[in-house]
Order: C-alpha cells, then structure tokens, then sequence
C-alpha cells in the first residue's frame, strides 16, 4: 500500500527512460552525471545486454494485479489517489499500484536478471521493475532489477512485477515496455537463514480497504505487513511467510506477508547490511522505526520524514493478532522469516489451521497457521486419524517449533522429502 503524504507539484516536465541496465526509473528532478539541466528532457540508453531474453507482458490485468490499467499509451495507475486509510494508521499516502507477470521457465539456469524499462515518467512519480527467481527451496526474495538482480544461487524461473507510485492526485508514469534478459554472474550473499528478532507488533485493522498485494481486508483476517516489499506474496499465497510468536512462545502463528509497512516501505530489517536495501548502518533485525523511535535515528523520522510515533517492525492483522497470539495490546513478539531458511515446507490449503503440541485433536493448541502459510517440516509421525480436504490420514507433521499439524490440511510441499521422525 501506499504510504507519505506528498505536496503536488507541477508536473509539466515528462521525462522519457530508457534503461537497459536498471528497472529502477529516475524522476525528472533526479541528477544524473552527463543529463541536461533540470527543465529538459532526459534520455538514458544501452547496449541492450547478452543472455535470455523476453518481454514482459503489460497487456493483461487481473485480480492479482492492485490499482493499475493498461491504456493505448501503456500501464498506468487506475486510481490516483491513496487507499484512504485510517488516519491511525502509518501505512496510506501516495497512490500506488502494481502488475504482477507470470513466471517464466528459463532455458537454463541463471542468476542475474537485468530490465530494459520503457517509460514516461513524471516528477514525483516512480516505475519500478522488480524480480524474484526460483530455487528448490522456494522464491527469492524481490529484488529491483538495478543494474542487474543477482541471486545467491542459479534459479530456474523468474517472475516479475512492475510497481507504480505517484503523488495523491498527481501525474502518473507510463510503462510502454519491460524486457528482462537472464544470465550468469557471481552470486551474492542472502539472507542470514534461521534467525528470529524481537520485534514491536501493532494491529492493522482497517477491515474492508485492500492490502499491497490486492487482498480487501476481512474481519479477523491473518496475515502480516513487514516494512518491504522484497517479502511481499502475491494474492493467495504464502510464498513469503513468518512465524510470529508471543514473547513467552505460549502462542505462535505462521502467517503470510500480505501488505507492506509499518512506516517504512524499503526496510528489509532481517537481511545483513550488505543485502539491506536500505539503513545500512543499523544491525540486522533492527527495524528503522525502532531506532527513530528509541533513539532518534534519522532525526526520529521513517524514510519519508514523518514521525514516528511507535517502534512497530511488523504490522498483524486482526485474527493474527486477537486469535493467533491473543493480544489484546499492541506488544513485542518474536518473528523468524521463514523464506530465508531451507528444507521442507507445508503448504496450509485450509485454515487458520491449529497447531497443538501431540499428534492428536485432544492435545493443547497453541496457536494457528494461516491459510495459504508455508510452515517448515522436521519430520512426521503417526497419531491420530483425520478427514481433511486433501486426504484422510495419521500423518501428522512436526514444525520446527516442535508442534504438530494434522496432513490431512496441507495442499502440497516442497524443498525436499520429509523424513520419519
């Protein structure tokens, strides 16, 4: 979703780029060493680079794409103003949208990915193309495409996406083309897998507007909001998943990222700094906010300049919130990204799902997986017999946590066979 308030100005000044090498598209009012003086237009090419190469297709819009059409001139925001939020909420500011490409098989393995953006793009506004590749343990994270995204490992598929934001009630960008063109180079470092942060949790709410990625809020959904977009599922899935738990592990939920914030938008808080996108200077699992907020970092404001008024690194919606942890404040909760770690993962077809502490319904419950939440499997073990929507069965499967949820819930899984407890 969108977020900072933004003054309009004139935006008579419409620059055209370009890009072969970045899918990252500058504002006119940007400096680039070797452009005109500001009030001209600005052009950037390239040599278009070697390796796969196709062409994203812009034409179709459907329901896993949020607040964008395709025009005769190319794809541009559908709605030009923000979501209209709650005032409480730090989330809501600048109108924004997003298409979402199918993924595509490459030819051969590859780990980088570079864009040629086409686009009109006025100042104040941005046109982003971002990637994500496959592996055997899952998705990467999203990457911009900014001189090449490269991956820590060769991955087989890549999907893109092409994000729009323009000032409320301002000129929006026009995307003509996106060429993206795969091959090899040098990986670079992930995500440190396995870690868990402590972390301020608040309650989204807003039950009836939509999420980031096109979800429309309902009463006592699950789901979370990170503060980036480099952890952000697409509709109806739970590609990117955390485990959030209470700071006492009496209750925990596996639940998807379904929207983007609190307050910052390029927080990836839970990578290394040389992976963060951006605060660099920050340890790893300290959101931007938490530091603005308890010592005054960047003058106590989020990456927009607004400030911020709480310590919030994670946002939960209301089932997440009242059912899977039973809060009935906000507080500090304990989140692992489960994306980062390896092995095998269940796919929760139905839910919120309980997770108890046996192989058997009579055992306590102490909390839920979301719907569509991709859980991390140890092993399974045989217990108690279970009709579900995919099978009957008395396979249970034990989490990482030690808890265990009935097979007869899980849709599928991947990243590696399953062994006997």
């Amino acid at each position: 979703m969108s977020r900072p308030h933004c003054r309009t100005r004139s935006l008579s000044l419409v620059t055209t780029l370009t890009l072969a090498l970045t899918a990252t598209l500058l504002p006119a009012t940007s400096h680039v060493p070797g452009a005109p003086a500001a009030g001209g237009p600005l052009t950037l090419t390239a040599a278009a680079p070697a390796g796969e190469r196709w062409n994203v297709d812009l034409s179709v819009v459907d329901r896993d794409d949020v607040n964008v059409r395709r025009t005769v001139a190319g794809l541009r925001l559908r709605e030009g103003r923000s979501a209209g939020r709650s005032p409480r909420s730090p989330h809501s500011a600048v109108a924004e949208g997003m298409l979402l490409s199918a993924p595509r098989t490459l030819s051969r393995p590859a780990t980088r990915i570079r864009a040629k953006v086409d686009a009109d793009v006025p100042a104040g506004a941005t046109a982003e193309a971002q990637v994500r590749g496959w592996r055997v343990s899952g998705w990467t994270e999203w990457r911009a495409a900014t001189a090449g995204a490269v991956f820590d490992r060769p991955v087989s598929r890549v999907q893109s996406r092409v994000v729009l934001t323009a000032p409320t009630g301002g000129a929006t960008a026009t995307v003509r083309g996106v060429q993206l063109t795969a091959d090899a180079t040098a990986a670079v470092s992930a995500a440190t897998p396995g870690l868990t942060y402590r972390v301020y949790a608040t309650r989204i709410g807003l039950v009836g507007n939509l999420t980031a990625n096109g979800r429309t809020v309902q009463p006592r959904d699950h789901f979370v909001a990170l503060p980036s977009r480099r952890g952000l599922s697409p509709l109806n899935s739970g590609d990117y998943t955390v485990r959030v738990c209470t700071t006492t592990g009496s209750r925990c939920e596996y639940a998807p990222v379904w929207d983007v914030g609190p307050w910052n938008t390029r927080d990836d808080y839970w990578n290394p700094s040389a992976v963060r996108e951006n605060w660099k200077n920050l340890p790893q699992g300290r959101p931007e906010a938490q530091a603005a907020y308890q010592s005054g970092y960047n003058g106590g404001r989020d990456q927009f300049g607004r400030t911020v008024l709480n310590p919030a690194g994670i946002d939960l919606a209301d089932g997440t919130f009242w059912d899977g942890l039973q809060l009935t404040t906000n507080a500090w909760v304990d989140v692992a990204y489960l994306w980062t770690g390896g092995g095998p993962r269940g796919v929760v077809g139905d839910g919120p799902l309980n997770i108890r502490t046996g192989a058997s319904t009579s055992y306590p419950i102490r909390g839920l997986a979301a719907r569509f939440a991709n859980v991390p499997i140890q092993c399974y073990v045989t217990g108690q017999s279970v009709a579900g929507p995919y099978r009957t069965t008395t396979r249970w499967n034990r989490l990482a946590t030690g808890q265990y949820v009935s097979h007869a819930y899980i849709s599928g899984v991947y990243g590696g066979s399953v062994p006997v407890c």
